[in-house]
């Protein structure tokens, strides 16, 4: 199969892209693994959104429910897309695995190895998701071999999870969610917990995300953070669950989850923790008086009522958190994501020393004709989101429409 664009990633990323590629008339084919929203269909039955519903942007259709200010639920955001690519009949072919993708030998283009044949294109669009791989901290190899481990990416409910303790290493939304909803199913669980930040769900008459969006949060680039790894710090911490409410580390305390610091491994039957969670309370703090003092310049400017949100509660962290890991069920892995083209791609020239792709607004400044789109921080923030990616999309797929021969 011949085309000009072939993009690789049936998710929000690939099917925006598909709809900026389709209303400049460019031939193109989306490749997806699975089904349209694979990614969605793989997160937990229990799942939501921890944006409001308004905040899905795709290009050319927005939010269409009736509930703006509601948080959609893992099978309604797959209805979404789906709807979504129904609507202008893009052209997705489910089921198709890209194994591997190579320069075409002798001409312009690549050859995409996939398991329906090879498929040859001018231009590639990696939509391949935010969350690749999962990583694990180091210490985790030193987890006794008999004790049952799973990726967050893994998991789907609590009833599928052995018996016993849960310990949770990683503090990010995924992690604290599931602290959250495993405590309220019955279950003793432990967080390990690194530095996040928070925000309360409602700051005066608006959501938070209404206010990361207002004062410039979403559109922070690379550049602008103390350092490119920063890139890995999780998204701040909240729910959508029962309409959406507050979750952190307070709130989790409060409701009885045993907070540890980060986790270092284990000796013997015994996890080690370090003791720097009331460290990582306090950042997480600093941020969020980071982001007030944001709004607050929104509100004085716009003339708005000044936002108003009380100074956090002292935090005081218990001594050492001793956990015998023979009372434990399971550990689940929280703790983030990281790129992996790699596996996909030989050009090591074309990614920074974290696996990001190095490129100008999403064209690779090193392999002509590979783009990329939906990865965290591509352009800003909000890149890899429901609420941005479209936004990287229209300037991605105009670049390719200016490039591709008609």
């Amino acid at each position: 199969m011949d085309v000009d664009v072939a993009v690789v990633g049936g998710g929000q990323a690939g099917l925006a892209v598909s709809h900026e590629l389709s209303a400049l008339d460019v031939e193109h084919v989306v490749l997806e693994r699975g089904r349209v929203g694979q990614t969605w269909r793989d997160r937990w039955e229990t799942f939501c959104l921890v944006t409001p519903n308004w905040s899905v942007q795709l290009p050319g259709r927005h939010y269409d429910g009736t509930d703006p200010h509601g948080f959609m639920p893992r099978d309604d955001i797959v209805a979404y897309l789906e709807r979504y690519a129904a609507g202008f009949e893009a052209p997705v072919r489910e089921g198709v695995d890209v194994s591997a993708i190579d320069g075409a030998p002798g001409r312009e283009g690549f050859v995409l190895r996939t398991s329906d044949g090879d498929v040859r294109a001018r231009d590639v669009v990696m939509a391949t998701g935010a969350y690749q791989r999962p990583h694990r901290p180091p210490g985790s190899e030193t987890l006794p071999p008999d004790l049952p481990q799973l990726d967050v990416e893994d998991y789907r409910s609590e009833r599928e999870l052995p018996d016993g303790r849960v310990l949770i290493v990683g503090s990010g939304q995924s992690g604290c969610q599931i602290a959250e909803e495993l405590h309220e199913s019955g279950r003793d669980v432990v967080l390990a917990c690194g530095k996040a930040p928070w925000a309360p769900r409602r700051i005066g008459a608006h959501d938070l995300i209404w206010w990361a969006l207002e004062t410039g949060f979403m559109d922070a680039r690379v550049e602008d953070l103390p350092d490119p790894a920063a890139r890995l710090v999780g998204n701040i911490l909240s729910s959508g669950h029962g309409g959406g409410h507050d979750l952190h580390y307070r709130t989790l305390e409060a409701d009885g989850v045993t907070l540890a610091g980060h986790f270092l491994g284990a000796e013997g039957h015994e996890a080690q923790f370090a003791p720097d969670l009331a460290e990582s309370v306090s950042w997480g703090d600093a941020r969020l008086a980071d982001l007030m003092k944001l709004a607050g310049r929104v509100a004085e400017e716009r003339g708005l009522e000044p936002p108003d949100v009380p100074e956090p509660e002292p935090f005081q962290a218990r001594g050492d958190v001793r956990l015998d890991l023979r009372d434990v069920g399971c550990v689940m892995f929280a703790t983030g994501f990281r790129p992996d083209y790699s596996s996909w791609l030989g050009w090591l020239e074309a990614f920074d020393e974290l696996g990001f792709p190095i490129h100008a607004d999403g064209t690779s400044t090193s392999v002509p004709g590979l783009h990329f789109a939906g990865v965290h921080f591509l352009r800003k923030r909000k890149s890899s989101l429901l609420l941005g990616v479209g936004e990287d999309a229209s300037i991605l797929a105009r670049s390719i429409a200016g490039a591709v021969p008609k």
